[in-house]
């Protein structure tokens, strides 16, 4: 292929993969055990420096330096710190390169089809050679102290949370387990990692924190000292949290239990787990959530199967979009019509007109008390039901 042609046709290529980057982030596999806001940041600037790389080892034919690699290897390695399986981290890099190519495949001219085979070859020598320094990082960082204590406390963590004694990871050196702890669980809105990482790194900051990942946020196990039943804890809990804008959406949410002892753990992280997925499927306003702001919510939440034929209560409201919003926002006003009416900018004749619809069509009339009641939990079931209420 003449110097010229190949040059025109690697820079469309080029363009194109580049093009694709926020796509490849968005048909990437989620983390297991990490949450999306947490690491998307990390996906997007990890792929954009792949790409360059890989672009510029085509054009040169020059390999890598470790050097000019080491941002994408720090990238890769923290989610190994984080708790990410390696195997899991390493395979996105093949992920990542069949998409690009496909789509760059997809949509190359004659010239640039001729330039893809010849990419063939160095693509998998620079995939190999990027996963190899990646997977040499994570093999000498097993060495560095400060990566064991990381991994005890996370197995420590691991142990209590599922009911089993951690002494196998709290000695030599000794890592003091107390007895009773906060269980507080974090579960992310959609901001960016930005936000996530401050609040992860201020709860971290925590003396004697015990701290697990997962794909919807993280559990802290907070220490609590003789005589605290959790309140001091999480006073000064809320002082860590960063503060947001009025204007700004609720960036996380976090329920909070009381664990007094450590055979109590694995339920009441269940609790706290409920109550933050409670605040983020609900969208409460109220970062901090505990079970007696959320009685009613919680009773819905916990009922298990009987929750599916709850959410159906609402189904017959589904062709009128209208009635159910009367009725969201007459549960909201407190069941007081004048209100709903001024709201919505209606007649309060018309709010009439509309409840009676919704009690003609479910047969639960929501001026009588009782199917006030049923109307105001088929609805939040609805809302778990149909946000991924995963507790």
């Amino acid at each position: 292929m003449h110097r010229l042609t190949r040059d025109r046709a690697l820079e469309e290529m080029y363009r194109r993969a580049a093009a694709f980057q926020d796509e490849t982030a968005a048909n990437m596999p989620p983390y297991t055990r990490l949450p999306a806001s947490l690491v998307v940041d990390g996906l997007e600037r990890g792929s954009k420096l792949n790409i360059d790389l890989f672009f510029e080892f085509l054009r040169t034919g020059d390999t890598p330096t470790e050097e000019a690699t080491r941002e994408v290897v720090e990238i890769a390695v923290g989610r190994v710190r984080d708790g990410e399986p390696l195997e899991e981290v390493l395979d996105r890099y093949r992920i990542g390169a069949e998409f690009i190519f496909g789509r760059v495949r997809a949509a190359a001219t004659g010239a640039e089809q001729e330039l893809l085979v010849d990419a063939a070859l160095p693509l998998l020598h620079y995939i190999t050679l990027v996963t190899g320094r990646v997977a040499t990082a994570c093999v000498s960082r097993v060495s560095d102290p400060r990566w064991e204590l990381l991994e005890r406390r996370r197995a420590i963590a691991d142990a209590l949370l599922t009911g089993r004694d951690p002494i196998e990871w709290a000695d030599e050196p000794a890592i003091t387990v107390p007895d009773a702890f906060l269980i507080v669980v974090f579960r992310l809105g959609t901001t960016r990692a930005a936000d996530s990482s401050e609040l992860r790194h201020r709860i971290e900051a925590i003396p004697g924190v015990f701290l697990r990942l997962d794909s919807g946020g993280w559990t802290a196990l907070l220490p609590l000292q003789p005589g605290d039943d959790g309140e001091a804890t999480a006073a000064a809990l809320a002082t860590r949290l960063p503060t947001r804008p009025a204007d700004q959406p609720t960036p996380f949410w976090v329920g909070i239990s009381t664990a007094p002892a450590r055979t109590d753990i694995p339920d009441r992280a269940v609790e706290a787990r409920t109550l933050a997925e409670l605040g983020r499927c609900l969208s409460r306003p109220d970062t901090v959530c505990r079970r007696s702001d959320l009685l009613f919510e919680y009773t819905i939440a916990a009922s298990g199967p009987a929750r599916p034929g709850l959410a159906a209560v609402l189904a017959p409201l589904d062709p009128q979009p209208l009635l159910a919003e009367t009725l969201e926002v007459f549960v909201d006003s407190g069941f007081n019509q004048l209100a709903t009416a001024r709201m919505l900018n209606i007649h309060r004749n018309t709010v009439t007109y509309r409840l009676a619809r919704v009690h003609e069509l479910t047969g639960l009339d929501p001026h009588r008390p009782t199917d006030a009641m049923t109307l105001s939990a088929a609805r939040i079931a609805r809302r778990l039901e149909s946000t991924s209420f995963a507790p």
